[in-house]
């Protein structure tokens, strides 16, 4: 195998494992949102915090990645742009704006809790 052919290998491999890190901490940061969302509507405001928290980590860790992808953008290393790297951005962006309403939700059941309303 050439050299450019085991660099373009490489390189392949390395936007694979970037655009899987998008796709598993976006669906791990959702998931850990949904979570808070549940754990507010039972009353548990501790672990709804923490779960909300867990997903502001998991977005971190996407972020990270993006920043990456985005860094090698901007120094000239192009990247092809395939539907596998276009649905890993639609999935950091759904769980992005989910972690924002459950962030808003769990406030939400917060103030009906203070306030005594009761279903």
């Amino acid at each position: 195998m050439s050299e450019k052919a085991k660099t373009n290998t490489n390189e392949n491999e390395d936007n694979l494992e970037t655009v899987m890190g998008l796709i598993v901490n976006g669906g791990n940061a959702k998931s850990s949102a949904f979570e808070a969302i549940s754990a507010a509507k039972e009353g548990n405001f501790q672990k709804a915090d923490s779960k909300l928290k867990e997903a502001d980590d998991f977005l971190a860790k996407a972020h990270n990645s993006q920043s990456g992808m985005l860094t090698n953008e901007a120094q000239g290393k192009h990247v092809p742009v395939t539907l596998l790297m276009v649905h890993s951005q639609d999935h950091l962006m759904n769980a992005i704006t989910f972690r924002d309403l459950a962030g808003e939700i769990v406030a939400l059941y917060k103030r009906l809790a203070d306030s005594n309303v009761t279903e």
